[in-house]
């Protein structure tokens, strides 16, 4: 039997309630070709989601009757930890691809980062308009692998900007700050057995990856050097090696 489709939605959901869908979610199910009496999933961020019904289908309108809890979906599909992922801001489409792969690994906080050697570099409109596409790749992504609650996109940062907002010390007794580099020693296999009770930040550079001037002022605000093995990894590739990684190792 085919996977019921799945669909983000910013709008309060209850049971025995007929919506009419965002555009955008209308323009999707167009696009699969759901038709009047198709079972749909809906979610809207807040950890449930709710079964539903197309009712009718127009060409400006699509109307759905919610109709209970979609208790299966309420399974906790959340990690045992929280990771924040300060990605180094890629070239191309490499970080929409990161991003989605991020989503379905886990992640709960995704910072695009410009560091010193980021070929792109966004401000003002051009940065609100990636910013707003790579929020709606990461409820696409939620759609897909079955999480209720996408993980949040910041606005674009400055390196130091970034690190200065930080508190100036990391929580004590636990290691929860790593930035990936070439020349770290420390493996995945010396992290703990069990994952921090506090939110954990992997700090990863961009193409051509952070600067030494730039790791050594991360390790002074209480990051440390974590290493992928022997060989040079792409920035997306590494970043997605990190979050499964840790997905393996903390499991529950």
């Amino acid at each position: 039997m085919p996977a019921i489709p799945r669909f983000f939605v910013a709008m309060p959901l209850a049971a025995d309630t007929p919506i009419s869908l965002p555009n955008d979610v209308a323009r999707h199910m167009r696009v699969l070709r759901l038709a009047a009496g198709d079972p749909i999933i809906l979610f809207n961020g807040t950890g449930g989601a709710f079964k539903a019904t197309v009712l009718t289908i127009d060409k400006k309108h699509i109307l759905a009757q919610v109709t209970a809890p979609d208790t299966g979906s309420l399974q906790n599909t959340e990690p045992p930890y929280q990771l924040i992922l300060a990605q180094g801001i890629a070239a191309g489409d490499k970080m929409d691809w990161l991003i989605e792969k991020a989503v379905e690994l886990g992640v709960h906080q995704i910072i695009p980062i410009a560091t010193a050697k980021s070929v792109v570099r966004l401000v003002g409109e051009r940065a609100a308009r990636r910013h707003h596409h790579w929020q709606a790749l990461v409820h696409a992504a939620c759609e897909q692998c079955g999480r209720n609650r996408p993980p949040l996109v910041a606005a674009p940062v400055e390196f130091t900007a970034w690190l200065n907002a930080l508190p100036a010390t990391a929580p004590a007794n636990e290691a929860t700050r790593f930035m990936l580099s070439p020349r770290a020693t420390r493996s995945f296999q010396t992290l703990p057995a069990t994952p921090p009770s506090t939110p954990i930040i992997i700090l990863i550079g961009p193409e051509g990856g952070l600067t030494t001037e730039e790791e050594q002022v991360a390790a002074a605000h209480g990051f440390l050097e974590l290493s992928l093995g022997p060989r040079i990894l792409r920035t997306e590739t590494a970043g997605i090696a990190a979050l499964a990684g840790l997905a393996i190792r903390w499991s529950s």
